[in-house]
């Protein structure tokens, strides 16, 4: 199973930016695509948009926050399909801000989405995966987490921690199991929508004016991940504006 063609591959933050991105380049190559996310509005329009291509798509309305709903997303794929060989975690948030305002609520909800988000997907896929013989998990992080910048800290740290439970998960997963973490830098998505200090979000927004490149990029770094033999295990991919330090 080398190729994409025919391979089921759940994706969560499907709704939109990298995942919807993710999701249309996979179908266009054959995969079975299962998405999930919170706006069940778009994520229909997505799966109505793949299939009217001649594509295939289920989809299901979730929040990563809750465990159950990633276990649903992944029955999804086994009850539609009979198996699931892909798990992206991809939904992720990034209300940045400078320590000192004590957003404590921002810092509980990226934790809350961006830890244990990806812990969930790997927890409903991880005995499937084992149970097939075979499985591969793919994680969005960020090269926030490679370079750490003022008003990232908690970000980079959600997003660190999950590179470092990625590369766990990728030494106990034994030689049928794949792990690729994807580090996207300035992606023109609505990354800055979730951020509650103004200021940032102008700053932010300003700069993906300025130099994002399209969401295309990461979603094509994911393909070549999943397209390579059963025996190749692409570890992490940074993919970065050229303009960006």
């Amino acid at each position: 199973m080398s190729d994409i063609k025919d391979k089921v591959i759940a994706i969560t933050g499907a709704s939109s930016g990298i995942g919807e991105a993710t999701a249309l380049i996979l179908a266009e190559r054959g995969a079975k695509v299962v998405l999930g996310a919170r706006r069940a509005d778009r994520l229909q329009a997505l799966a109505q948009r793949i299939t009217d291509k001649g594509g295939e798509a289920v989809c299901l309305a979730m929040d990563v926050k809750k465990r159950e709903d990633l276990t649903a997303l992944v029955a999804l794929a086994r009850d539609t399909y009979g198996r699931i060989d892909v798990m992206i975690n991809n939904a992720g948030i990034g209300p940045i801000s400078p320590l000192d305002e004590l957003r404590v609520e921002d810092w509980e909800e990226m934790i809350d989405v961006n830890i244990k988000g990806p812990l969930y997907g790997i927890a409903a896929a991880l005995p499937v995966f084992r149970q097939q013989g075979f499985g591969h998990f793919v994680n969005t992080l960020s090269t926030a987490g490679l370079i750490i910048k003022p008003t990232m800290a908690v970000y980079a740290g959600t997003k660190n921690a999950m590179r470092t439970i990625a590369e766990g998960l990728r030494l106990e997963a034994g030689p049928h199991l794949r792990v690729t973490n994807i580090s996207p830098g300035m992606i023109r998505t609505d990354f800055a929508d979730s951020m509650t200090n103004q200021g940032i979000k102008a700053e932010m927004a300003k700069r993906m004016r300025e130099m994002a490149i399209s969401p295309d990029a990461i979603a094509r770094a994911i393909a070549f991940a999943i397209e390579q033999p059963a025996d190749v295990d692409i570890s992490d991919v940074v993919v970065r504006p050229t303009a960006q330090a």
